[in-house]
């Protein structure tokens, strides 16, 4: 059985083909302006990748914000759901997961399947998601991989960074560099500030723990070490975090293929008329 998942965030798309219940092969690019582009592309390379076809995938799912329009899915399902799946695909007594992707933030708790069984988002504003951290590294002249290390060169939370309006944020950043802060300092409070924020949202769904951390700002160390200190508890990451998703959808479509053959195992033959 080999089932493809495709998911198209709004700064990456992902795509991963899973065979047998195995990682076959994965790929990740940027997200351009065209989303089922992004689609196509990422997926022409996984298959490259493992040397298949799109006609050799038995089922194809689609997730992330622009997963309704890939024209090849057979289905699309949230990214709330393939977050679970894929974080408990990777660590099985995971029950809280925290994805946090460039555009929202999502805490997600899920049972001992892989099921979710709830889950908060936060408001649709950059001073929640990982793009704030972008913004943060541009403003300060960094490369965004550098800024979690970077930031933990300050001493402690470094000086305090707006964590509920990224326009504010950007203003006391400008005011900081004028004033000459250290750029270290300056990304302790951004990271700070946004793992304040998404430790609150972790909260309203509860922490237990066992939890994960999904999506690129997994990659930050600076916001991880931070809201693991606060937590009290260490954070469960895997090899490349920006694939749970995608890994995710293609496990949705591994268990469907699965439930339909074992409903038609079940399916009494038809009787043939005297």
């Amino acid at each position: 059985m080999i089932t493809l998942g495709v998911d198209i965030g709004s700064l990456t798309g992902k795509a991963l083909i899973l065979e047998d219940g195995e990682i076959r092969a994965w790929s990740l690019i940027l997200t351009g302006p065209d989303s089922v582009e992004t689609g196509t592309e990422v997926t022409e390379m996984v298959l490259s990748k493992a040397g298949l076809r799109l006609e050799d995938m038995d089922f194809t799912i689609s997730t992330g914000y622009g997963r309704i329009v890939i024209p090849f899915a057979d289905k699309n399902v949230s990214e709330i759901t393939c977050h679970a799946k894929g974080a408990h695909w990777f660590f099985p007594q995971a029950r809280s997961i925290l994805d946090m992707g460039g555009q929202d933030c999502k805490a997600i708790r899920c049972d001992e399947t892989g099921k979710v069984t709830d889950f908060a988002m936060n408001d649709k504003c950059a001073a929640g998601a990982g793009r704030s951290m972008g913004i943060m590294a541009e403003l300060v002249n960094v490369e965004l991989e550098d800024l979690g290390e970077l930031s933990l060169q300050a001493e402690g939370d470094g000086v305090p960074i707006s964590s509920t309006c990224v326009v504010f944020a950007r203003s006391e950043v400008i005011a900081y560099l004028r004033s000459g802060v250290p750029k270290s300092d300056i990304l302790a409070g951004a990271c700070a500030a946004l793992s304040a924020r998404v430790l609150s949202l972790m909260r309203r769904v509860g922490v237990a723990p066992e939890f994960v951390v999904s999506g690129g700002i997994a990659k930050n160390k600076g916001v991880v070490q931070r809201l693991e200190e606060k937590l009290g508890l260490n954070a469960q990451i895997c090899f490349e975090p920006q694939i749970v998703g995608a890994l995710g959808a293609a496990i949705f479509g591994q268990e469907l293929l699965e439930k339909r053959a074992r409903k038609k195992a079940r399916k009494p033959p038809l009787k043939r008329e005297k």
